[in-house]
């Protein structure tokens, strides 16, 4: 049977949405520009449901909140304008040594617990000692609570009194922070190493490549990419576990605003250093959760991970 022009053309107008193959440009159907009218009017619906609760919701917190019998009271304590001020640039000053800790105790976190997550992972008998080593440390320090680690090394490490040791507490305290959190790290990266398939490293081993260098080259780099996400995680919970290090006497962004209320006795300026590292936690949530999203995006249209 013979197929004209015209029915052809016609056919891919059906199929493929009222397009035809003759024009030049694209003609939606009148059911695809009814279908597209309908998505729109279902997202301003959603959206102004949305904000409609949301203002809502806020009115209603407000009403409880201020008509609460110890809202003046409370006002004045934590929600203090002057000492807000007054504590706002000495605030500041103190986050800078925060942030210096996170770069720099961050680093050595990725450092450390990829070569924790290596051990682990070793294959033979010879690095059993090695295993284990690397399993007691993870064991202890993810069971040991952060807080009584910096208090143990802050404290413990200069009662010592040993030679060429540092007492400074801003050392000791980005110490225990590593220490920590390269734990974590390490299963977190464990799990990466784990996670990729052991085609891959015999794929290697038989292209030539040696133990070490398929662990290097194929299997690590796929590991580290699948992990970001829960990387990207504990480096957050790290940015705000630098405030512990005051415990030690660091005059960070939490320990100027405890000066202040132990001067003043008023809380506003805890208020304030909580503030202002909601502020710096925020975009790396953010960030992490669209890294997150574009990983869960490759992954469903089966592109690389």
């Amino acid at each position: 049977m013979t197929v004209t022009k015209e029915e052809s053309g016609q056919e891919g107008a059906d199929d493929n949405g009222g397009m035809s193959s003759e024009s030049d440009g694209y003609v939606p159907s009148q059911r695809r520009l009814d279908r597209e009218r309908h998505k729109r009017a279902r997202a301003r619906r959603a959206t102004a449901i949305a904000a409609l609760s949301t203002l809502v919701t806020v009115v209603v917190l407000y009403l409880v909140v201020v008509n609460a019998p110890g809202w003046p009271r409370t006002k004045e304590t934590f929600f203090n304008g002057q000492y807000a001020r007054e504590a706002f640039p000495k605030v500041l000053e103190g986050l800078w040594l925060n942030v210096r800790l996170l770069l720099i105790c961050g680093a050595a976190v990725l450092v450390l617990g990829m070569l924790i997550a290596v051990a682990r992972t070793l294959r033979g008998p010879v690095f059993f000692p090695l295993r284990a080593l690397a399993a007691a440390y993870t064991d202890f320090f993810r069971g040991l609570p952060l807080i009584i680690n910096l208090m143990i090394v802050v404290l413990g490490v200069p009662a010592l009194r040993l030679q060429g040791v540092t007492v400074d507490p801003v050392l000791l305290g980005g110490t225990a922070l590593t220490l920590t959190y390269s734990a974590y790290v390490a299963e977190v990266f464990r799990a990466g190493i784990e996670s990729v398939h052991p085609s891959q490293r015999a794929a290697a081993r038989s292209l030539g490549l040696t133990n070490r260098q398929a662990l290097r080259h194929v299997v690590l780099p796929q590991a580290v990419r699948r992990q970001v996400p829960p990387l990207l995680n504990d480096l957050v919970s790290l940015q705000k576990d630098t405030g512990l290090v005051s415990i030690g006497g660091a005059v960070d962004a939490v320990r100027a605003a405890d000066i202040i209320v132990g001067r003043s006795l008023n809380y506003t300026p805890y208020i304030v250093a909580g503030l202002v590292f909601v502020a710096l936690t925020i975009p790396m949530t953010r960030f992490t959760d669209w890294v997150t999203a574009r990983m869960d995006r490759r992954r469903a249209q089966g592109g690389a991970l």
